[in-house]
């Protein structure tokens, strides 16, 4: 199935795959933002340790599964998870919001 995203969420989907940090933290805003695991991070050289330090621990693959817009700057990419960790596979939601062509906010449920 292919979905319609948005360019900024399909270029995070495909720098995920690649399980590059820096390659990840390059689609978000020098100022984003991204909460995961009850934890907030700030800045995309902290996320860039964020995505290092969640590639290692969960050794993850992701695959998109749906899209929501929820307005033109917002919307939820559902995606299964299968890694090192309990409870795999595991369908997340990404809410994201948009700005400059970047992810802007990140939160993962």
């Amino acid at each position: 199935m292919t979905l319609d995203l948005p360019a900024p969420v399909r270029e995070y989907v495909a720098a995920k795959d690649t399980n590059d940090p820096a390659t990840i933290a390059a689609c978000f805003h020098e100022e984003a933002w991204v909460h995961d695991e009850a934890e907030d991070i700030i800045g995309r050289a902290n996320i860039q340790k964020w995505a290092s330090a969640t590639i290692q621990k969960y050794k993850f693959t992701m695959t998109p599964t749906a899209w929501k817009q929820e307005d033109a700057d917002t919307g939820v990419l559902t995606a299964t998870l299968v890694g090192n960790f309990p409870g795999s596979p595991v369908d997340l939601d990404y809410r994201m919001m948009l700005k400059d062509g970047k992810i802007y906010r990140l939160e993962i449920e």
